[in-house]
């Protein structure tokens, strides 16, 4: 049973758009399973199964259930104004932002901003900055002096799948670094 199309029917329900299902979400991003699954079924076949394996094997982990699996949410990159009960971290000395290279202009003018999500998502690894960034075409990646940013009062939080977090990213602490070693 391939899940891809349905799992991003599901991404774009609980980050971005949860009236197309006919649910809501409370302040903290969390659906009931139950109406989800009702507002799903309304256009294609769905039932608690397909949600359980699409939770399961998302590579990404993109979502979490509640302890009595009655609750999902989506665990960052949303559009609509939800508080998903991030812990304020520490971060690393050095962080890592993927882009493509039709945003690089706007990037060394104005810094990292979150656009159309709540945060900017940040990488541990320059690998995976470079598979972000490979979305959006010929991949650009930055380096970001996240540590330094921390002490100078900015604050980093980490989503429950390990994607860093921050409401934007100044041009002073960002370096481009190569992606041609590839």
């Amino acid at each position: 049973m391939n899940l891809t199309k349905t799992s991003k029917y599901l991404s774009m329900i609980l980050r971005h758009r949860p009236e197309v299902a006919g649910i809501t979400l409370d302040e903290h991003g969390w659906a009931d399973v139950e109406e989800l699954i009702a507002g799903i079924k309304k256009t294609q076949r769905f039932n608690r199964e397909m949600l359980e394996e699409i939770v399961r094997t998302d590579q990404k982990q993109r979502y979490s259930f509640n302890e009595e699996k009655t609750l999902i949410r989506a665990n960052q990159g949303h559009s609509i104004p939800v508080d998903v009960e991030l812990a304020q971290v520490e971060p690393p000395e050095i962080l890592w932002h993927g882009t493509g290279e039709k945003y690089v202009a706007s990037i060394d003018k104005s810094g990292l901003l979150p656009k159309g999500r709540l945060y900017v998502h940040l990488s541990d690894d320059y690998e995976t900055a470079v598979k972000v960034g490979s979305r959006h075409g010929k991949p650009v990646v930055y380096q970001i002096k996240s540590a330094q940013m921390a002490a100078e009062g900015h604050v980093f939080y980490r989503s429950v799948n390990g994607v860093w977090l921050i409401k934007s990213v100044p041009v002073e602490y960002l370096k481009k670094k190569s992606t041609f070693n590839l």
